[in-house]
């Protein structure tokens, strides 16, 4: 098998509380997502954009979703708070991944959220290309409008991925995968 089908064949998320650094540094970012950015992209729109979230920056996001939380649920624990508030450090870095879906004449909506997905895979592959691990996350801050408003998102804007980069020391049990077979027709 050649290097790329046996990085596809193998590829394994990696919880981000396991991740490490070194992260990414600026070079190898920049490969990474200019790798991202080469997607299927009807229409040449590039309907999703980036934010990368490094150094203090984690620490920044991760008190804007304590803060969020602690508005949402008065009674969260010490411990929950402290979890959101180290939500984007588990990670050396986190970049996350923004679909920009808009009404086209000629792109449907749905071509152009998927091209967001297919950057979300392209970044992830790049990043364990060149020995890094990755875990593509939502979870609620996907989702929370006030978050997303925090993070200068427009009405329309939504969140493809959270992409967490960094590396581990210990190899990662492979999960049980769907049997292809069941899912394949021919026509």
């Amino acid at each position: 098998m050649n290097e790329l089908l046996d990085l596809l064949a193998t590829r394994r998320s990696a919880p981000p509380p396991m991740m490490k650094g070194p992260g990414p540094d600026e070079a190898e970012l920049a490969q990474i997502l200019k790798i991202a950015a080469r997607t299927p992209d009807h229409g040449k729109l590039a309907p999703w954009r980036f934010i990368v979230f490094a150094g203090e920056g984690r620490a920044r996001a991760g008190a804007l979703c304590a803060e969020i939380l602690a508005a949402r649920e008065p009674e969260a624990s010490v411990e929950k708070l402290a979890s959101e508030r180290n939500r984007f450090s588990r990670a050396p870095l986190v970049v996350a991944v923004v679909s920009r879906a808009a009404p086209h004449v000629k792109i449907p909506l749905w071509e152009q959220q998927m091209s967001a997905g297919a950057v979300c895979m392209n970044l992830t592959i790049a990043a364990v290309a060149l020995g890094f691990r990755t875990a593509w996350m939502t979870e609620w801050i996907a989702y929370d409008r006030a978050f997303l408003t925090r993070l200068g998102l427009a009405d329309h804007e939504q969140i493809a991925g959270f992409i967490h980069i960094g590396r581990i020391e210990a190899e990662i049990e492979d999960r049980t995968r769907p049997d292809v077979s069941a899912l394949t027709t021919y026509f």
